[in-house]
């Protein structure tokens, strides 16, 4: 998977999210975030890359992700390692 579609996965997993009272306020309460940050970061790598790790940390998360989506838990986890690898991180960080 290239950087353009994770970066594609991403955007849609944070579209999830925001499209949930419930999703959205669980997000912004781990991270800290609030809704400006959001707006300020959404097109960052690394912001993005923190979305999917939100998502791969629940598991009812992400299968319902996928399942809204047409896409396989495996695609959100290649998205982020790409995402990840493209940043200068490593493999055994996701």
């Amino acid at each position: 998977m290239n950087g353009e579609q994770a970066e594609a996965v991403a955007a849609q997993a944070f579209g999830f999210l925001a499209g949930d009272r419930d999703r959205i306020a669980r997000f912004l309460q781990l991270t800290g975030l609030t809704p400006d940050a959001l707006a300020e970061q959404a097109g960052d790598a690394a912001f993005l890359a923190g979305v999917l790790d939100h998502l791969m940390s629940d598991d009812a998360l992400v299968l319902t992700f996928c399942a809204n989506t047409g896409l396989r838990p495996a695609d959100v986890v290649q998205a982020h390692r790409a995402l990840t690898l493209g940043r200068g991180g490593h493999e055994g960080s996701a």
